[in-house]
């Protein structure tokens, strides 16, 4: 298996040079044909994800797939990657842009084949030769999506080992992928075990673990369209996408009309005891979502739990008095399924939501519903996360399908999360800038002095013996460098006087060597050891 990583990646370092000598003509036709392969295979691609994952909805999927090809597309299709990007003329800075690399590309089963589409997209558009890590129970839709973009790109003048896939996928190949010294770059969406590994490569790395976005309604929200954005956000694909909502934190003053529309528009609000038999089938004893409920209906999972729910449910909704281990719904769920607070006020609702992320989500996404300016704000300062979404579906916009945010299919979290930005990646995180800078006010020269400069110190008298004394006193000691004689002292004039007249000094391991002289004479090689002669 890693055997295969090496292979691919010195097939796509072979390409690299290529790719990199492209114009930005020749650079969209190729990211123009791939995009129009993957409009083309919509369905296909998303029929063939639901069916090998069992995760989501094959309308959403389709929906995912058509953003990446489609949104992701139009947003980088005029964007500059080749040569010079950039040119500030009042700073005289000229920017020129360079593509980082061998792109390594890990591939989540959740959002397999959107997210394909869309890293191989960025990749090319940046000039980076991609190898894609499939998750092994997503690797044959995955695939389906590389073969069929890759002769896409090939047709449109790609060069060969332009698009790479592993077919023999498992955790040990996935890291031999990362470590390759080929590798420039690491792109990974994964679970927190897969980023920390990324990280851990000694690579440049984007890496986005998972997500725990909060929702808050305000008092002043329009409760009707926050309990339709949030549902349609959790139910959207059954909830797998990283920023999908996991909480609901809602003032107390329209509690009881946000759960109205809540149950109005879908959601099933648990008792205690159906809250407990949910947890004991959802929830793993590390605290992790059961892999078998993940994408799952609503329906699907209440039946495992043993739940009646209303015929039409989408969401499950569970009330929670807390955050952290003893509240095991508090966690990130990838399914249909909220935990639901009710706070006081804005002020208690900004430290539950600060509660919720770092319990898991640091630096991912979080919403607000209101329409109270000066709250919006406090939140956008206060809270640890880096997409702050206000008034939309957090599941729509943090990837930029309902907001002005950079589309995209993998979320940075900063620093909350431990990542190297907290930017959407788009083909700019896969190049680098050079930048030519051009002089704007010469550097400032010393003045030339006039007066005579005072006179230096006579050197200190050396004290202690002289060579000549040392050499006069030591029995059988012949001059330093004759022909034959092994050296008894040797100092650093001796040093410089065999390096001016080219010959060299023999020493044994009597022969006392003063630490200049040893030091000049590495530079000059003049110091032959006795037992070195052949």
């Amino acid at each position: 298996m890693s055997e295969e990583a090496r292979a691919l990646t010195q097939r796509a370092k072979r390409a690299a040079p290529i790719l990199a000598e492209f114009s930005q003509a020749q650079i969209d036709r190729i990211v123009d044909a791939v995009a129009a392969s993957a409009q083309a295979h919509l369905e296909p691609f998303a029929r063939l994800a639901v069916e090998e994952t069992g995760f989501g909805v094959l309308a959403d999927k389709i929906a995912k797939n058509r953003f990446a090809a489609e949104d992701v597309h139009a947003f980088i299709r005029p964007m500059r990657t080749v040569g010079v990007i950039g040119r500030d003329d009042a700073r005289k800075v000229v920017e020129i842009a360079e593509p980082f690399g061998v792109v390594a590309a890990i591939v989540p089963s959740t959002n397999p084949t959107s997210t394909a589409i869309y890293k191989i997209l960025i990749a090319l558009k940046a000039r980076c030769p991609i190898v894609i890590s499939p998750h092994p129970s997503a690797a044959r839709c995955i695939t389906f999506v590389a073969e069929t973009l890759n002769t896409a790109a090939m047709q449109a003048g790609a060069p060969e080992g332009a698009v790479n896939w592993m077919t023999q996928v498992s955790l040990d190949a996935t890291q031999e992928l990362m470590k390759h010294r080929d590798v420039a770059v690491i792109l990974a969406t994964g679970g927190m075990g897969l980023v920390r590994a990324a990280y851990s490569a000694g690579k440049p790395a984007y890496g986005v673990g998972p997500g725990n976005a909060p929702c808050f309604i305000e008092r002043t929200a329009d409760v009707a369209k926050a309990a339709s954005d949030i549902l349609t956000g959790k139910n959207f694909d059954h909830g797998v996408l990283c920023s999908s909502p996991n909480s609901v934190v809602v003032e107390r003053v329209v509690a009881d009309d946000a759960k109205r529309e809540f149950q109005k528009q879908g959601g099933h609000f648990l008792s205690a005891a159906e809250a407990v038999a949910l947890t004991a089938v959802l929830i793993t004893p590390q605290r992790l979502p059961n892999p078998k409920l993940v994408g799952k209906s609503a329906a699907t999972i209440a039946a495992a739990a043993g739940i009646a729910i209303p015929e039409g449910t989408r969401v499950l909704i569970a009330e929670l008095q807390g955050v952290g281990r003893d509240y095991p719904l508090s966690i990130e769920k990838l399914c249909p399924v909220l935990s639901w607070y009710v706070v006081n006020d804005w002020h208690d609702g900004c430290e539950r939501c600060k509660q919720i992320l770092k319990y898991g989500g640091m630096g991912h996404t979080m919403s607000i519903h209101s329409t109270n300016e000066p709250v919006i704000l406090e939140f956008g300062l206060k809270k640890p996360a880096f997409r702050i979404l206000v008034n939309t579906p957090t599941t729509h916009g943090s990837i930029g399908l309902t907001t002005g945010l950079d589309p995209a299919m993998t979320l940075g979290c900063g620093g909350y999360g431990g990542n190297i930005t907290s930017d959407n990646i788009t083909p700019r995180h896969l190049l680098n800038v050079k930048r030519l800078a051009y002089e704007l006010r010469p550097a400032a020269r010393r003045a030339t002095p006039t007066a005579a400069l005072p006179a230096l110190p006579a050197p200190p008298v050396p004290s202690g013996l002289s060579a000549s004394v040392v050499r006069a006193t030591l029995t059988g000691s012949r001059a330093a460098g004759e022909t034959g004689a092994i050296a008894a002292f040797v100092c650093e004039d001796d040093v410089r006087q065999a390096i001016a007249q080219g010959r060299t000094i023999l020493v044994g391991e009597r022969t006392i060597i003063t630490p200049l002289a040893r030091e000049v004479a590495e530079a000059g090689h003049v110091l032959v050891h006795a037992g070195w002669r052949t």
